[in-house]
């Protein structure tokens, strides 16, 4: 279904200009590499954060935080023993397993932010959701997440969009290994994200495409020539910003994804290999970098570029991906009304969210360059 227009939502998340500061009981699905900087960045601002994993040793003995053991037969939610009316939800869980405690959760009068990015949308849950008092707010990452912000910014400055391209990486600072990769989240979703066909917009018209196809080089700053490959993650863009070429990319050091390829047409790719030989690694030096680039039906230009190395509060993807999850989720703890009932994607915040969570990232270290919000 088609997402709400912009126009109808941001009005209404207009309200959180002076953020008052307003603490919150927070429940946290998924304590990975993510979901704990999530979860330590909410309880040091103050908030009852509650974190539940099968192996939550991350945020284990983290002031404010509670955690909660979740056996391998169990859902997060399943735990929660207070009503959910007076809390929120983050759903940091794998895609696998993430879109099913979504599913489950739009039939309960909650207030939820989905990142578990899964190839099952919460968008086919609205009416569910409205139905039952349910207010999910999904995607809320760097991308898709600031993505999606920094498009529906450029939408509402120029108008219908000729040409929409995100291109989106989390890598080591250079080629590791065999495979010049290590996974900075889950590497089971990286593996989903390469298999997915990609769905991008052509002339107007919502097509698929193979996943892994178009590729190309791109000049990374700092880093030199990368290699860009199509992968499914416009997903609610899809509907809500009118353009006539919209495509988000990969980024990754050259020679790995034709290693991928490869290796799974010769038949051996070994997925359970592919996850122990791609895992995170602290001590390795990485980046996370993001481009989004926004063209107007007159030719005209906006383009932003977001960088980061990581620092001593967590690795880059972490900060980046956390980082923007955590503010949205505090300007929504501090204005309460700011979406009604249903499911909403994060191009319908307004540019004062949006500029709190680039003022916020900057402040942390990221750097952001491109157009003043």
């Amino acid at each position: 279904m088609a997402i709400k227009p912009l126009t109808e939502l941001t009005d209404r998340s207009k309200n959180t200009a002076l953020f008052p500061q307003v603490m919150a009981k927070i429940h946290c699905f998924g304590a990975g590499l993510v979901g704990s900087y999530v979860i330590r960045y909410l309880a040091g601002k103050g908030h009852e954060v509650h974190a539940y994993d099968q192996q939550p040793y991350r945020v284990e003995g983290v002031p404010g935080v509670e955690v909660h053991y979740v056996e391998h037969d169990e859902y997060p939610h399943e735990l929660i023993q207070d009503s959910v009316t007076d809390s929120f939800i983050i759903n940091m869980l794998p895609g696998s397993i993430g879109h099913v405690c979504t599913t489950l959760l739009a039939e309960r009068p909650c207030a939820l932010v989905d990142l578990s990015f899964s190839k099952f949308t919460p968008d086919r849950d609205d009416q569910k959701a409205r139905d039952y008092g349910a207010t999910v707010l999904w995607d809320v990452g760097i991308a898709p997440g600031l993505s999606n912000m920094l498009s529906a910014h450029a939408y509402r400055k120029m108008g219908p969009l000729r040409d929409l391209k995100i291109w989106v990486g989390g890598n080591p600072t250079g080629p590791l290994g065999e495979w010049k990769y290590m996974a900075p989240f889950s590497p089971s979703d990286v593996i989903e994200e390469y298999t997915r066909p990609a769905r991008v917009i052509r002339d107007g018209e919502s097509v698929v495409i193979p996943a892994l196809s178009d590729r190309h080089s791109v000049d990374v700053d700092e880093r030199g020539t990368m290699e860009a490959f199509l992968t499914d993650g416009l997903r609610s863009l899809l509907n809500s910003i009118p353009c006539e070429n919209m495509s988000e990319y990969t980024v990754r050091w050259p020679g790995h994804i034709q290693k991928y390829i490869d290796h799974r047409d010769s038949g051996d790719l070994d997925e359970f290999q592919l996850i122990e030989e791609w895992r995170y690694d602290p001590k390795v030096p990485e980046f996370t970098w993001l481009r989004v680039l926004a063209e107007g039906g007159d030719g005209e230009t906006m383009e932003w570029t977001v960088q980061d190395y990581g620092g001593d509060d967590g690795h880059s993807m972490a900060r980046t991906t956390g980082l923007v999850t955590a503010i949205c989720t505090e300007a929504w703890i501090e204005d309460s009304k700011m979406l009604p009932p249903g499911v909403h994607a994060p191009e319908v915040l307004s540019d004062e969210v949006l500029s709190r969570v680039i003022r916020e990232m900057v402040s942390h270290g990221v750097e952001i360059t491109g157009p003043v919000v």
